[in-house]
């Protein structure tokens, strides 16, 4: 009986040493809008279990596989944010965006600010494209200074409706979308309405008997002998494909139909000569 007093009376006394405690930490933290504890009843409810640590483990283990990935794929995703939101953002707003610490790594810091696809004024960093443009109007006087045509590829992240613009241009009869024979991008060139050529039927016939060459190397060499300066520079885009691992699939040949007794013969294919 006097081993179970004393328990009790140990019991009491680490109980008065903990309110001591908790109420001292409590005036050094300043007033509190928390409950005050309430008293120990025989019959009370168990409290709830304990909260975890953390309860978003997975998103934490996802910010530290960002930040501890390679710095080419961290710049990679910043830019891709800047050219998505098309704002200036600092470093703190990039790190709570996509979890870039771009403070807490000084290489991916320089590597940002020295990124030809990024501007830095000091405290923002923000997306820059090859052509500063922002309307339908700018894209038109951008095509008319390049008579020899501009590549689109160089146009695409001008501003976010480029695309869209272009083909209005060319829906309007402004400008001209033509294709590149080796690599199929698009090249824009200006289209003056204003100012009609007729071409003689004996120029045309000249200009579709001439059978250009299969690599678009040839071509701009055979431009460069005439005067002329290429839109593409095919040989430099190659060579970044090469150090970039792309491997271009080889052309097959189409194979050619001989025409037989049973091949039906149209002119279909030559509009103007129905033209009256």
């Amino acid at each position: 009986m006097a081993s179970l007093q004393e328990s009790l009376q140990r019991f009491k006394k680490q109980q008065e040493k903990c309110q001591s405690t908790l109420s001292s930490i409590a005036s050094r933290a300043g007033p509190s809008k928390a409950a005050p504890p309430r008293p120990m009843v025989a019959n009370a409810k168990s409290p709830a279990p304990a909260v975890k640590f953390s309860n978003d483990t997975e998103r934490l283990q996802h910010i530290n596989s960002i930040r501890k990935a390679p710095v080419g794929a961290q710049i990679k995703r910043v830019i891709d944010l800047l050219l998505e939101t098309r704002q200036a953002f600092t470093p703190e707003q990039i790190n709570e965006a996509c979890h870039v610490d771009i403070n807490g790594n000084k290489a991916v810091f320089d590597s940002l600010r020295n990124n030809l696809k990024v501007y830095y004024d000091g405290n923002r960093f923000s997306y820059k494209s090859k052509h500063a443009l922002k309307n339908k109007d700018q894209l038109l006087i951008l095509i008319r200074k390049f008579p020899e045509g501009i590549a689109v590829i160089d146009l695409k992240d001008a501003y976010p409706t480029v695309m869209e613009d272009l083909q209005a241009l060319k829906g309007a009869g402004q400008i001209w979308l033509l294709s590149n024979f080796d690599s199929q991008e698009d090249i824009a060139f200006p289209n003056d309405p204003r100012v009609p050529i007729k071409v003689d039927d004996d120029l045309k016939q000249l200009f579709r008997g001439i059978e250009l060459p299969r690599d678009m190397l040839d071509i701009e060499k055979d431009l460069q002998k005439n005067g002329m300066k290429p839109a593409t520079n095919t040989a430099k885009r190659r060579a970044m494909a090469q150090v970039h691992g792309i491997v271009q699939k080889p052309k097959t040949k189409k194979k050619k139909h001989e025409i037989s007794k049973r091949t039906k013969l149209t002119n279909a294919h030559l509009p103007e000569l129905f033209k009256l």
